[in-house]
C-alpha cells in the first residue's frame, strides 16, 4: 500500500497544514501551478514528490517537471496533467492521451474545482484535488489523500484546509 497526498495550485503558498495531513503519505503528488521554485523545493525535501508544471509556472519549474506525466504507483496507472478538464469535459487533446495511455487514474488541476469522478466509458476515476493556494476565485483551499493498494484506489479523503486567507473561522 502507498499513502498518496495529492494538490495542485498552490501559486507560492504552501500552507504548513499540508505537512500536518499528509505526515503519513508515502509520497506527495502536485498537480501544478506551484508558483515559485521554493513550493516544489520544500515538498521535495520532505518527501518523494511527482509533480507537473502549470500554466503559471516559470523555468524554475518547468525544466523540472513535465507537462504531462505517465507512471504506474503499485499496479495502477497514473496519468497526471495540469489542464486536463474532467470526464465529459476533457481539455482539448487530452482526452485521447487519456484513451491511448489507458490510466486508471486521471489526475488534472487548474480549475481550482474540488472534483473526484469516474469516467465510466474510459474505465478510471478523475480526481482534480481542488486549489490549495491562496490565489483564486476558490473559497475554500482542498487537498486529497488516498491509498494505492495494487490497481485499487481506497481511502480517498477530502482536506479542507479553510478559506483563502486563512483557516477557517470555525475553529478548525
Amino acid at each position: 500500500m502507498t499513502r498518496i497526498g495529492l494538490l495542485s495550485d498552490t501559486h507560492g503558498y504552501l500552507d504548513p497544514a499540508v505537512f500536518t495531513h499528509f505526515k503519513d503519505c508515502d509520497e506527495v503528488w502536485h498537480a501544478g501551478d506551484f508558483g515559485p521554485a521554493a513550493v516544489a523545493e520544500a515538498l521535495a525535501a520532505w518527501k518523494p514528490l511527482r509533480g507537473v508544471y502549470g500554466n503559471i509556472d516559470a523555468y524554475d519549474i518547468r525544466s523540472r517537471y513535465p507537462e504531462r506525466l505517465v507512471w504506474t504507483c503499485e499496479d495502477l496507472k497514473v496519468f497526471m496533467v495540469h489542464i486536463g478538464g474532467y470526464p465529459g469535459r476533457y481539455a482539448p487533446g487530452v482526452k485521447a492521451d487519456v484513451q491511448r495511455e489507458k490510466p486508471g487514474l486521471f489526475i488534472s488541476g487548474h480549475s481550482h474545482i474540488l472534483k473526484i469522478m469516474p469516467d465510466k466509458a474510459l474505465n478510471l476515476l478523475h480526481i482534480n484535488p481542488g486549489a490549495a493556494g491562496n490565489h483564486g476565485w476558490h473559497k475554500v483551499r482542498t487537498l486529497v489523500r488516498f491509498t494505492v493498494d495494487g490497481a485499487r484506489l481506497t481511502d480517498c479523503q477530502v482536506i479542507e484546509l479553510g478559506g483563502r486567507s486563512g483557516p477557517l473561522s470555525s475553529g478548525e
